[in-house]
């Protein structure tokens, strides 16, 4: 079987310049086999199947010999190592996290700028002295074992918390005496898609069964259950909440309200709509009554107030609204509307200081307002300027709150709220080694194929000239009812720096206007999607921003098949493509992990008509032999359990194969790291100098460092 791959050197893998001085490369032979299904009729090859094997040796030296074309590309780069120093040194500030409260200690996250990862401190009350409570930089030695959730009992007496590994989505749960500082001997393991919700002397969570060996990383996800774990007890001995045999491939989580009084249980079969159930825990031998009984509709269950929950809602409300329930009668027409649906979306909602802080989007930038617990309006929260607020974190008894708010030049800074007063104050505010001052962000809205008007961030130097020759990166992401507001990024502002324009698109498939818009890019209507994304990169040519020879295009996961899907459908329209961690196999994506839950966007090549619209547009299956594609670079990861690195590898080998000319089309494959949570700072660094090299030297631009 070695001969089924023709390993280069890494001396021998650049090969001949072509008169444009651009490296020619001999790319890896990957070896094809004859595998063909059939869909209703319609047969499909699949040469690089073998290539979803992640336990196999072949699979492992395709992987070694792809990176040592790659790295031995990057390295031939003279200004790369010029880029990570710049990354280092703008990377290298401290950063806060917002403060929130258990008992008499108020516990809050910092990296002092280069951490692998952030501490967790804590100190008694707002002028005590600080220490470190836990720092899951000492979890590995290089940093790839991360914190990945927490949660404190109702008491304040229990600090739980996850850690994942090489970033994967499989967690374990441990627990911390917070007085004493002990770490007691609970030890949760197979955790995923689960918190940790604390009631008595214990916690409920979500896990599967144990995996087979061998397919931890890339076997189906199926069987969910709700257990409690009771401390100080093997996990052998949690008890059983909630499991559907019948249906093997739906999720649960479990949620307890402050006071402990109800247990509610999120059943869902795709990342959006779900069922939901409630236990009264204050009644012995209580049973779980149906609030609702299908997955059209989203519900968050925010706390209780008396004998009512308050619920987060786009049922009625595409754009949600804040409903009381009564468990006891729990059809629709029994429920009170405490907030409705406004023209903005309302993303989300906290109550501090007996008052209900709800958080509004309007055309992707963040709002705040203020209401009693009836629903009578009392005020608006002065937030800082156009940006994305996160938070607030405060406790019902509590007046003060901390947020955090940021902007695509303005890294967060943490502000102290007074409820009563509406009083914002700084609390913490970073400093970086960058003019924030110098730069301008913009919205507009653009036409896109069927005439919807589509927003867009543009960010760059105040003074540009818009000459039609600024290097560009135009980011989207469209799926999964996510919303793409201003956020601030280090990487970023190397682009910034050196005279470029970054450019945010809110294409459809997000949350950005609700329900209606998520619906619009989803199943059958997905071509909307990248429609608005080529709309988008076509708006900023015409506009002289820049031109095709100037713009780079980039997105992960869901915006990798974004990516993956615009740079086949107009490779004339852009210079380089920038897939990450994608979704590039469209007819197998739902035979890995917890890829079947993304059958509520994408539809299912199980269905003959859904089957015939995703061969359609597919990334793997829609490259043509012989057509000169973007510069690529692909970046998946071999720990990456959410989408599993076979759709990069397969979507790699085949445009290695379909390519031609001299644009190199390249996959960058990390180690010990997953779909992007919890990934060190030095393995981010490392990433990021490796992309804007990628993306200069295709450009034709050398970094003024």
């Amino acid at each position: 079987m070695k001969n089924l791959l023709i390993l280069l050197t890494v001396g021998s893998v650049i090969m001949m310049y072509s008169c444009k001085d651009q490296p020619q490369l001999k790319y890896p032979e990957t070896h094809k086999v004859d595998q063909n299904d059939v869909y209703f009729g319609v047969e499909v090859s699949d040469p690089y199947r073998w290539l979803e094997d992640d336990n196999s040796e072949e699979t492992a030296e395709w992987v070694k010999a792809q990176n040592e074309l790659t790295f031995s590309y990057l390295e031939s780069i003279p200004f790369r190592n010029k880029i990570r120093d710049r990354l280092n040194k703008m990377w290298d500030y401290p950063r806060y996290g917002s403060p929130f409260r258990a008992g008499k200690y108020y516990f809050y996250f910092k990296n002092d700028g280069m951490q692998n990862q952030s501490v967790l401190y804590f100190q008694e009350g707002l002028e005590g002295e600080a220490s470190v409570f836990l720092d899951p930089n000492t979890f590995s030695e290089d940093g790839t074992v991360a914190l990945s959730g927490l949660s404190i009992s109702n008491n304040d007496r229990w600090f739980g918390y996850s850690i994942s590994r090489a970033g994967s989505d499989w967690n374990e749960i441990k627990v911390i005496d917070i007085e004493t500082r002990e770490e007691l001997p609970d030890l949760i393991e197979w955790v995923k898609f689960s918190g940790i919700s604390w009631c008595g002397d214990g916690f409920y969570y979500s896990r599967y069964d144990a995996p087979k060996a061998g397919e931890a990383l890339s076997g189906k996800n199926e069987f969910h259950k709700v257990y409690f774990h009771k401390l100080g007890t093997p996990q052998s001995e949690d008890e059983l909440i909630y499991q559907n045999r019948n249906y093997p491939l739906r999720n649960y989580r479990a949620s307890v309200t402050d006071d402990e009084r109800f247990l509610i249980i999120y059943e869902s079969e795709t990342t959006s709509g779900e069922a939901m159930y409630v236990k009264d825990l204050s009644k012995k031998n209580a049973g779980f009554i149906q609030i609702v009984d299908n997955f059209e509709k989203d519900y968050s269950v925010l706390d209780n107030i008396g004998n009512q929950l308050l619920v987060l809602t786009n049922y009625g409300a595409p754009r949600q609204q804040l409903v009381l329930i009564n468990p006891d009668k729990p059809k629709p027409e029994n429920w009170k509307t405490i907030i409705p649906e406004k023209d903005e979306v309302l993303g989300g909602a906290s109550l501090v200081g007996g008052r209900i802080i709800v958080q509004y989007m309007k055309d992707a930038t963040s709002r705040a307002h203020i209401y009693d617990y009836e629903g009578n309006y009392i005020s608006e929260v002065n937030l800082p300027g156009i940006g994305s607020l996160s938070g607030f974190s405060g406790k019902k008894e509590d007046n003060i709150a901390f947020y955090s708010f940021t902007s695509f030049t303005h890294p967060s800074t943490i502000f102290k709220f007074d409820v009563t007063a509406n009083e914002s104050t700084v609390y913490r505010a970073a400093e970086i080694d960058f003019d924030a001052d110098a730069y301008e962000t913009n919205q507009v809205f653009y036409t896109s194929k069927d005439g919807t008007q589509i927003p867009m961030f543009i960010t760059h130097k105040k003074g540009l000239v818009m000459n039609g020759n600024n290097p560009t990166l135009l980011y989207g992401y469209g799926g999964f009812n996510a919303s793409m507001t201003p956020s601030f990024s280090v990487s970023r502002l190397i682009l910034l720096e050196n005279g470029g324009i970054y450019a945010l698109a809110n294409i459809r498939g997000g949350g950005e206007y609700g329900e209606e818009w998520h619906k619009a890019g989803t199943k059958l209507q997905k071509q909307n999607v990248f429609d608005d994304f080529i709309a988008a990169a076509e708006y900023l040519i015409d506009q002289k921003y820049t031109s095709p020879q100037k713009i780079a295009i980039q997105g992960g996961s869901n915006g990798g098949l974004l990516v993956g899907a615009c740079m086949i459908q107009r490779p004339d329209l852009f210079k380089v493509a920038l897939p990450a961690v994608g979704v590039m196999d469209m007819l197998r994506f739902h035979k890995f992990t917890i890829g079947w839950a993304w059958v509520g966007d994408y539809g299912s090549s199980e269905n003959e008509e859904e089957f015939h619209y995703l061969l359609g547009y597919s990334p793997l299956h829609t490259l043509k032999d012989g057509v000169e594609y973007p510069a690529t670079l692909i970046t998946t990861a071999d720990h990456d359990d959410r989408v599993v690195p076979a759709h990069s590898f397969k979507f790699a080998a085949r445009l290695q194969e379909a390519h031609k000319g001299a644009n190199p089309v390249l996959i960058r494959i990390d180690t010990s790291a997953g779909h992007g949570a919890g990934k060190p700072t030095a393995k981010i660094i490392d990433e990021q100098s490796d992309i804007w090299a990628f993306v200069f030297k295709n450009f034709g631009i050398t970094p003024k460092y």
